[in-house]
C-alpha cells in the first residue's frame, strides 16, 4: 500500500509539473504565451490597448498575449522587484528616462538585432536616441508629449498681446513681457501663468533645450558631469522671476500638479498654464461650457523651437525565452494604423513618421495640429541616459529647484547644489 501511495505521489507531482511548465512556456501545448504589461490608464488607452492584444491572439493562435495592467505611479520598483525575481513581464510598456538603470544592469534585451527594418526607419534618430543606451537599443520609443501652454483665449484676445503660433512662438523674453501685459489686463488677485512644479526638473530641463541648455555633459572618457551654463539659467530664471518679481505668475501653484491648476484656470484666476500636450483631455472633459480655450507653442530660445522629451516605450526583458515572437507582436502594436489609435486613446503624439501623417491628427479641433507641429522639434530628453539619474533628481534637483522657484536660494546656490552635490551622486554610478 504504501508503495502504491508513493507511485501515486510521483504521477502527480510529474502532472503538475507539466500542467505548470505549459503555462508559462506554452511547451505542454504547443503555444508561445507572452505576458505584455501595459501603464495606460485612461478609459480611451486601455480599451486601445486591449483591442490591440485581443486582434493579435485571434490572429496567432500559436502565440499568446496576456494583458497584465501596471501602474506609472509604481512601476520602477515593480519593475525592479520582478527582474530581481525573474518574474519580470516579456513586454515591457515604460518610459525612456526609466530604462537607463535597467539597460546597464543586463535587465532589458538589446533590441539592435530585433527590430524590423520598417520600425527603425518609419521612427524618427532622435527618438531613437532617448533609448540608446552604450552600443544598445533597450525599447522603441512610440508615444511623445511636447510641453504646451493651455490658454484662455478670451483673456488673451482681452489683453491685445501678440498670439503664438507653431511658426512664430514667443521668446523666453517677450514671454515675460507678455505675462506682464495679460496679468495687468486681468486685475488683482489675478495672474497670467500657474507653473505647476510640484516635480520641476523634467519641466525645466526639457523647456531649457530651447534656449541651448544641457546640464549634462559626457566628458571622453564616458563619464557624466553636471555644468550650469547661462542656457542653463535662461528658463529658471525666467519663472523665478515671474513668481518673485514680476508677480504674474502664482507662488500656491509651485507645489502642486497640473490637473490641480485646471479650476484656476476655467475659474479665470489664470489666463495660461504650461502643460503637457496629454492633458487636453481633461480640459475636454471637465471645462464649464462656453470655456473658450486654445493650444499654444512653448516659448523658444535661442537653440529655436526644441524640446526635450521622454517617450513612452515598449521594451522586451531580457530573460524572456520568446524575445522573437514578442517583438513580432511589439511591430503589430506599432503598425502606423495601430500607433494612431493609442497616441488618439492617450492624447499624445506618435512617434512614427506614418502615424503623424494620419489626417486625423492633423486638425485644429482641440489643439491636434499645434501638437503635431511641433513634433519636429522634439529631442532626447537632457538626463535619460545618464545613470543615477534618478537619485540626482529626487535627491538634489528636486528640492533645489523647488527652492529656488519659491525665492528660498538664489541663482549661485542653485548651481552649488546642482553641480557640486550633483556630482557626488552621480560619482557613484559612473566609478
Amino acid at each position: 500500500m504504501r508503495v502504491r501511495i508513493l507511485a501515486l505521489i510521483a504521477i502527480l507531482t510529474l502532472l503538475l509539473a507539466g500542467c505548470t511548465g505549459g503555462e508559462d512556456s506554452g511547451s505542454a501545448s504547443g503555444k508561445i504565451r507572452l505576458r505584455f504589461q501595459s501603464l495606460a490608464w485612461q478609459k480611451e488607452s486601455v480599451d486601445a490597448n486591449r483591442e490591440l492584444v485581443r486582434e493579435w491572439n485571434a490572429r496567432n493562435p500559436d502565440v499568446q498575449v496576456q494583458y497584465v495592467q501596471g501602474s506609472w505611479n509604481s512601476v520602477h520598483d515593480q519593475l525592479l522587484t520582478s527582474f530581481e525575481g525573474g518574474e519580470a513581464p516579456d513586454i515591457i510598456h515604460d518610459a525612456s528616462d526609466d530604462l537607463a538603470d535597467f539597460a546597464y544592469g543586463g535587465y532589458l534585451a538589446d533590441l539592435s538585432g530585433l527590430l524590423p527594418e520598417r520600425l527603425r526607419a518609419d521612427i524618427p534618430t532622435p527618438s531613437w536616441e532617448t533609448v540608446t543606451f552604450g552600443k544598445g537599443v533597450y525599447g522603441v520609443p512610440f508615444l511623445q508629449e511636447p510641453r504646451v501652454l493651455i490658454a484662455n483665449q478670451k483673456i488673451l484676445k482681452a489683453s491685445g498681446v501678440r498670439i503664438p503660433t507653431a511658426e512664430r512662438p514667443w521668446s523666453w523674453p517677450e514671454f515675460r513681457t507678455v505675462a506682464k501685459k495679460i496679468t495687468a489686463a486681468m486685475g488683482r488677485g489675478k495672474y497670467a501663468l500657474a507653473w505647476p512644479l510640484k516635480e520641476p526638473v523634467s519641466v525645466t530641463l526639457n523647456l531649457g533645450l530651447s534656449a541651448g541648455g544641457q546640464l549634462f555633459h559626457r566628458r571622453a572618457d564616458g563619464k557624466v558631469r553636471v555644468g550650469f551654463t547661462a542656457a542653463d539659467a535662461v528658463v529658471p530664471e525666467t519663472i523665478h522671476d515671474q513668481v518673485n518679481t514680476d508677480r504674474t505668475a502664482s507662488r500656491s501653484t509651485l507645489g502642486i500638479g497640473g490637473s490641480d491648476t485646471l479650476p484656476g484656470l476655467f475659474g479665470g484666476k489664470y489666463a495660461m498654464v504650461p502643460l503637457g500636450f496629454s492633458y487636453r483631455q481633461q480640459i475636454v472633459q471637465q471645462a464649464p461650457p462656453g470655456f473658450d480655450w486654445t493650444v499654444l507653442p512653448a516659448p523658444v530660445g535661442d537653440a529655436g523651437a526644441v524640446q526635450g522629451v521622454s517617450p513612452q516605450t515598449l521594451s522586451i526583458a531580457e530573460d524572456s525565452p520568446h524575445k522573437r515572437e514578442a517583438m513580432r507582436f511589439v511591430d503589430h502594436m506599432l503598425q502606423p494604423r495601430n500607433m494612431v489609435r493609442l497616441a488618439r486613446g492617450d492624447w499624445m503624439l506618435p512617434t512614427g513618421t506614418a502615424a503623424l501623417a494620419d489626417p486625423s491628427l492633423r486638425v485644429r479641433r482641440d489643439g491636434w495640429a499645434v501638437g503635431v507641429a511641433l513634433a519636429q522639434g522634439l529631442r532626447s530628453a537632457p538626463a535619460p541616459s545618464v545613470r543615477g539619474y534618478p537619485e540626482w533628481k529626487d535627491k538634489v534637483a528636486t528640492p533645489a529647484y523647488q527652492e529656488f522657484y519659491s525665492g528660498a536660494i538664489d541663482l549661485d546656490e542653485l548651481e552649488k547644489r546642482l553641480v557640486k552635490d550633483g556630482n557626488l551622486v552621480l560619482a557613484r554610478y559612473q566609478r
